[in-house]
């Protein structure tokens, strides 16, 4: 299991790809509050989604996640983000179509995963099957009401802790189950007390690698990417104005491609 160190601000270049033994991986961060965003790039259901949430911060975060998403996507299939269109692969646990959400068109070798929680989203991109997840830090009741779900392992990692060691040591906890589930595509269907993701990586789930991922005092992340830890991990910020969601006073195109910064 690996830690990455803290990502930096992405800057433009003519487009990126997929390769075997890289990750890249995504920050967004929502801007707070502002007026509705342009949802023109979302297609019908993203957009009655946005719709279904009553906060409007659920509402603004939903909306820029899946807007950066899509442009993020765009820049590696060389296609407009409007034109993208999802899917939902086989759930390998019951077969219907509930699994890792996958590309419809056009057709890419490239595989993806997007969480977002408390105004941060983050996004994965690999050449093999790929989760990730990220949660602002639980409070001390959803500790204790989620962890006797936990394994035993995790569990005994848990005991003793206090305060805000014990919301960080759940949050790791939990960002790597969540990535490694939504990896697997069951999600949260499978038992969590089945795997455990805690600190000891020889006894995480076999043919997959796991990766903490920074992202400030506030939250937890995490990533999982299936075969062995991966050669090349990149980490991003996704500028505010390369989204759309605030003015620019530079003129940039807003769905240019960004380059790599940090790598390990």
């Amino acid at each position: 299991m690996s830690t990455l160190p803290q990502g930096q601000p992405a800057t433009r270049e003519q487009g990126y790809s997929v390769c075997e033994g890289r990750v890249d991986l995504w920050l967004i961060r929502s801007p707070g509050s502002m007026d509705d965003p342009d949802t023109s790039d979302l297609d019908d259901a993203e957009r009655r989604r946005i719709d279904s949430f009553i906060r409007p911060a659920d509402r603004l975060m939903y909306a820029t996640a899946h807007i950066g998403l899509r442009r993020i996507l765009a820049g590696y299939t060389q296609s407009s983000p409007r034109d993208l269109r999802f899917l939902r692969e086989p759930c390998p646990g019951c077969g219907a179509a509930h699994g890792r959400p996958a590309l419809e068109a056009p057709s890419t070798p490239l595989h993806f995963s997007l969480s977002h929680s408390g105004g941060m989203a983050l996004v994965g991109i690999a050449a093999v099957p790929i989760g990730v997840d990220v949660e602002k830090l639980p409070s001390r009741q959803t500790v204790e009401d989620c962890s006797p779900a936990l394994h035993p392992g995790e569990r005994s990692e848990l005991a003793g802790a206090k305060d805000t060691e014990l919301k960080v040591r759940f949050g790791q906890i939990w960002t790597r189950k969540e990535a490694y589930l939504k990896g697997i595509g069951t999600g949260l269907s499978r038992d969590l007390a089945e795997d455990y993701l805690g600190t000891d990586a020889q006894r995480h789930p076999p043919s997959w690698s796991l990766l903490d991922v920074p992202c400030g005092p506030t939250h937890c992340a995490a990533a999982a990417v299936q075969g062995p830890a991966p050669d090349r991990v990149s980490l991003r910020q996704v500028p505010r104005q390369w989204l759309g969601l605030t003015e620019t006073e530079t003129g940039a195109d807003p769905v240019a491609p960004f380059t790599s910064t940090l790598a390990c």
